[in-house]
């Protein structure tokens, strides 16, 4: 696949998404994600970027029932329970923290939270199925510059996942418990040391290769886009226009 394939497929998914604000469409649409995810994906570090999407996706949506629930603009409808009510000054009139919980309310507020969600599945799938030094070499010129700190930026959260691992083989191989809730102080600064190691190695790369010497650049081997790549693309835009 082209590397810009996923990305473009995520993007259009995800503005289909937010346009549409349907929970079951956004629940299917990450259904069939996970699937292909998991169906597509390599077995370099960039692949488990999409684990950790779906962990921070439950922590959204757990957290924005939450002050959906506990914070917000009352919302009338069948009354599920009540929380004791804190009351706010006049200059906050319309938010009340605490009171009754209607089911209007709790619904809004996942449907809301489903679409982030979504949104960060979406990206992490993109990002567990591109390579991220393919994609900076399938940018045009001109978005090059702006293309690399996003690579740098996307391929950090997968860095930093192998490494940690790495460093709890290491430690539970020595004897050392990691499943404490004090132990994340004997990972930080293996860490930390590890990803200044990596800094260091790509900028002396980057240097010893000459980079933003010359502003032209040079392909071996031009990527194009195949008669599966223009087909995923097509089912997105597909999927967009009926959404409008």
């Amino acid at each position: 696949m082209h590397p810009l394939t996923w990305w473009l497929w995520s993007a259009l998914l995800a503005t289909t998404l937010v346009r549409l604000q349907n929970p079951w469409v956004t629940i299917g649409v990450v259904i069939a994600t996970s699937l292909i995810v998991y169906q597509f994906k390599s077995d370099g570090p960039w692949a488990d970027s999409f684990q950790w999407a779906m962990k921070l996706a439950l922590v959204v949506i757990g957290f924005r029932v939450f002050i959906g629930v506990v914070i917000g603009v009352p919302v009338p409808g069948t009354t599920l329970f009540n929380i004791p009510q804190i009351p706010l000054p006049n200059w906050m009139a319309g938010i009340t923290l605490g009171g009754p919980v209607t089911r209007e309310r709790i619904s809004s507020a996942a449907i809301e939270s489903l679409t982030i969600a979504s949104i960060i599945i979406l990206f992490g799938a993109a990002t567990a199925l591109t390579n991220p030094r393919a994609l900076l070499r399938a940018m045009p010129p001109m978005f090059y510059e702006v293309a690399m700190v996003l690579v740098i930026a996307t391929s950090l959260t997968p860095q930093l996942v192998a490494n940690l691992k790495r460093i709890r083989i290491a430690q539970k191989m020595r004897g050392i418990n990691t499943k404490r809730f004090l132990s994340w102080r004997q990972i930080a600064m293996p860490l930390l040391e590890d990803s200044l190691a990596r800094a260091l190695d790509l900028a002396a790369a980057m240097d010893s290769r000459g980079y933003g010497v010359s502003r032209k650049r040079s392909k071996y081997r031009p990527q194009k886009f195949m008669f599966r790549d223009l087909l995923m693309i097509s089912s997105s835009i597909l999927f967009l226009a009926v959404s409008i």
